[in-house]
């Protein structure tokens, strides 16, 4: 075994326990080279991204690898606020846009395993306005003409984002406009989510159930059947059932007044690393702080951290379970991460299961990875993925929207392969 490099592996366990304390709980640190990683071309990551901040193309941000159930890097380059001097560090609270879904699609996994539901059952068991829905098919004339779903939207479509339902855009997009339902971030209404979908069936969807596979108010939807299926606001119920149980301690849909300073400010790069513009669209600093707390997104609006989200995905990695807290069974994890939708997924090698993303072929894709290996991203530019056949976790959490051109997600994933000097895959034979 290499010996330790104390200037990294020391310096970044020191400054992560300032923030992260020891604790029965914590995920524990190792030294990289003690599971098959090296610290040197760990630290190559780091180099790489700080020269996104350089070059201001990254305001700041956070990348986490976890091997072998055990943190083995935590590193925070530049800023969370660039205009107020404020460094970024490792505690740093992001706006986790799409990666919402993964807890709300591991919600509706829980209730199928206490037998409240099957992911087989119409939607509308439990939401009864989606007994009825309508698809929006184009006419040649740019027009439209408004026909009935030719089946039930199921718990399935929309775990798998094959029930045809987007986010107000496409044909009959002027009716979703109309009813002031576009975009996919609802925390500023104060209506709350679950009126907001139930909303929805009055409107033309722009796909047949099971037709095809789009992105979508999909996990909104979910959230509602939670509420519905559970008698507990979404709110509550993954606090109770996932964060407190797996101790995610900083993971809310609104901020908590004494967590603020601790919110990374978010920019883009259509104007130069500017400060992203205010308003519903771009999210602003205020609506996670100050805005009604009234809607819950299930699709797109927790905040959370690396350390907070880390633990859920080693949940994930282990089958389910986190230092003896079970949250689903080792068959529930293994369903959702294969692929569900055939060839539906336009992303070569690539399909879709219960919530993520799933890798089926590695050439096809043309970057490393695994057979196997599962994950997704969000709208302001974080990105995560699980590879259980090299017993690895990677978080990448910045706030950049919109990031036309940043290539630093192929970089991070070309990175973090290259440390890895042990293979825990099984050679084929």
């Amino acid at each position: 075994m290499r010996p330790v490099s104390r200037s990294l592996f020391t310096t970044v366990l020191v400054a992560v326990l300032a923030v992260w304390p020891l604790g029965g709980q914590e995920i524990p640190w190792v030294s990289p080279e003690s599971v098959g990683m090296s610290s040197e071309r760990l630290d190559r990551l780091t180099g790489v991204l700080q020269e996104y901040v350089d070059e201001d193309r990254v305001p700041g941000a956070v990348a986490m690898v976890l091997r072998d159930g055990h943190v083995v890097y935590a590193e925070a380059v530049g800023h969370r606020d660039r205009e107020a001097g404020a460094p970024m560090t490792t505690d740093a609270i992001f706006r986790i846009a799409s990666q919402t879904k993964a807890l709300i699609s591991v919600g509706v996994m829980m209730l199928q395993e206490e037998g409240a539901l099957l992911i087989s059952d119409p939607v509308s068991d439990f939401l009864p306005a989606f007994s009825e829905t309508t698809v929006a098919v184009p006419r040649d004339d740019a027009g439209y003409d408004v026909v009935p779903a030719n089946r039930a939207i199921t718990l399935r479509h929309l775990l798998t984002h094959t029930a045809g339902i987007g986010y107000g855009s496409g044909p009959g997009g002027d009716r979703w406009r109309e009813a002031e339902i576009t975009g996919w971030y609802f925390g500023h209404r104060d209506e709350p989510v679950r009126e907001t979908v139930e909303r929805m069936p009055a409107l033309p969807f722009p796909a047949q159930p099971g037709d095809a596979w789009v992105y979508g108010y999909n996990t909104d939807i979910l959230g509602a059947v939670i509420e519905a299926a559970s008698g507990q606001p979404l709110d509550v119920f993954l606090r109770e059932r996932i964060f407190e149980p797996l101790d995610m301690r900083d993971t809310h849909f609104y901020l908590p007044a004494a967590k603020t300073d601790r919110l990374a400010t978010v920019y883009n790069l259509r104007d130069g690393l500017g400060r992203a513009p205010g308003g519903p669209g771009m999210q602003t600093q205020g609506q996670y702080v100050e805005g009604p707390r009234q809607s819950f997104s299930g699709g797109a609006g927790l905040l959370s951290t690396a350390r907070d989200y880390g633990r859920f995905l080693q949940m994930m990695l282990n089958g389910g379970d986190l230092n003896g807290v079970r949250i689903v069974s080792p068959a529930t994890i293994a369903l959702m991460t294969e692929n569900h939708v055939g060839d539906l997924f336009p992303s070569p090698g690539m399909g879709f299961g219960l919530g993520f993303s799933v890798r089926s072929d590695v050439g096809a894709g043309g970057v490393p990875g695994s057979p196997g290996e599962y994950g997704w991203g969000g709208a302001y530019h974080s990105t995560y993925w699980v590879d259980p056949a090299e017993d690895l976790v990677v978080l990448y959490f910045t706030q950049v929207i919109p990031a036309p051109g940043l290539d630093d997600h192929g970089r991070l994933r070309a990175l973090v392969y290259a440390a890895v000097t042990e293979s825990a895959a099984v050679p084929s034979r």
